[in-house]
């Protein structure tokens, strides 16, 4: 069975530094797609970041393009979103989540796998 379990939120003051990790289990990376998500209260979940099995190159959102890095340890089935220089505008819920079957990371509207989010807040 596929799992995905967030960790690494917390309280940090704007302009620090956070990094989320996403263990998985049940499947291995190769032939997935796995992307960063974050939800606000009242607002859909919004895809900020993905890597490609396939493919080396991610995908940023605008939003967090230049601050936040996504990278993966297959050995550890772990993937990673190391987050800079962060806003309170970067408050939200963080899920991590798989996707299976589609060349291209960033259409975020299919995934489907899902870990149970972890809270950043970020004070100003």
């Amino acid at each position: 069975e596929v799992q995905l379990v967030e960790s690494g939120g917390g309280l940090v003051q704007a302009g620090g530094s956070l990094r989320l990790s996403c263990a998985a289990s049940g499947f291995t990376f190769d032939g997935y797609n796995i992307g960063w998500f974050r939800q606000v209260p009242g607002k859909g979940r919004e895809g900020i970041s993905c890597i490609s099995s396939r493919i080396s190159v991610p995908h940023y959102a605008d939003s967090v393009k230049g601050r936040f890095t996504i990278s993966t340890d297959n050995a550890k089935n772990t993937v990673y979103l190391q987050m800079n220089n962060l806003e309170p505008e970067d408050t939200a819920v963080y899920y991590c989540a798989a996707d299976w079957g589609n060349y291209y990371c960033s259409n975020y509207e299919l995934y489907e796998y899902w870990g149970q989010g972890t809270q950043v807040t970020v004070s100003s």
